[in-house]
């Protein structure tokens, strides 16, 4: 199983960008979608997730201006990110959790990096 994350890049601030991450092969037993980030210097964070039942949850920082959504069949999950500052600046990081036989499983995209210029 592998996430295959885009969308990142240089944006000024005020602008947007949208991201996307798909997962390789069946999304059997996907509960759980999310984005993370990682400034330089920082600990991951959580930014957003949403659940299989459509369930959104956000980050204090970024409420308002973030949105996480999927595609309905948990392949996708996208993050549009409205009204960006020089702090979101980070490589985010997406997470799709398996429940599966009562165990539960992690996968982790590659790192997309979004850069916002003051």
């Amino acid at each position: 199983v592998q996430l295959q994350a885009s969308g990142g890049g240089l944006v000024q601030s005020g602008g947007s960008l949208r991201l996307s991450c798909t997962i390789s092969g069946s999304s059997m037993g996907i509960i759980v979608m999310g984005w993370y980030r990682q400034a330089p210097g920082k600990q991951r964070e959580l930014v957003a997730f949403i659940t299989r039942d459509s369930s959104t949850n956000y980050t204090d920082s970024v409420k308002g201006r973030f949105a996480i959504s999927e595609d309905g069949a948990q392949k996708t999950v996208y993050l549009q990110m409205n009204s960006l500052k020089p702090e979101d600046t980070a490589v985010y990081y997406c997470n799709f959790r398996r429940r599966w036989f009562g165990a539960e499983y992690d996968y982790w995209g590659q790192g997309t990096l979004v850069t916002v210029s003051s």
